[in-house]
């Protein structure tokens, strides 16, 4: 059918602080910046790769559009990690910390972190 989508290709997020939130994802959880640039109606755009991913996060800052808040549980990316324990180690160097969890589920272990801006980021560790 020729209508239909092919793929998901990138998710957009809008922060106020540009720099500190492609940090944020770069350094805590090793997403690569592949691409800067600035829309032709003035926002500024980078683009992050996820990795073993074809997906892209979009980090946008638009500050005429007025500050960004974030309602709690509308939305969250959640992204696999090998081992949730180590993860928390990681985060500590940040000092950071899950703001949910770890729970077990069904299928691994789940836990939540707090980008900036508020946005929600799950991390789920799935049993072997």
């Amino acid at each position: 059918m020729a209508n239909i989508v092919k793929k998901l290709l990138h998710t957009r997020m809008r922060v106020d602080d540009l720099d500190r939130t492609v940090d944020f994802y770069k350094n805590v959880l090793g997403l690569e910046e592949i691409n800067r640039k600035e829309s032709p109606r003035g926002s500024k755009l980078v683009f992050l790769k996820v990795p073993n991913s074809d997906e892209l996060l979009e980090i946008t800052y638009f500050p005429d559009s007025g500050p960004v808040k974030v309602q709690e549980d509308l939305v969250h990316l959640a992204f696999e990690v090998e081992d949730l324990e180590a993860f928390g180690q990681h985060l500590a160097k940040f000092n950071l910390s899950f703001s949910d969890g770890p729970t077990q589920s069904s299928s691994g272990t789940f836990a939540f972190i707090d980008a900036p801006e508020g946005y929600e980021i799950e991390l789920i560790q799935y049993d072997k």
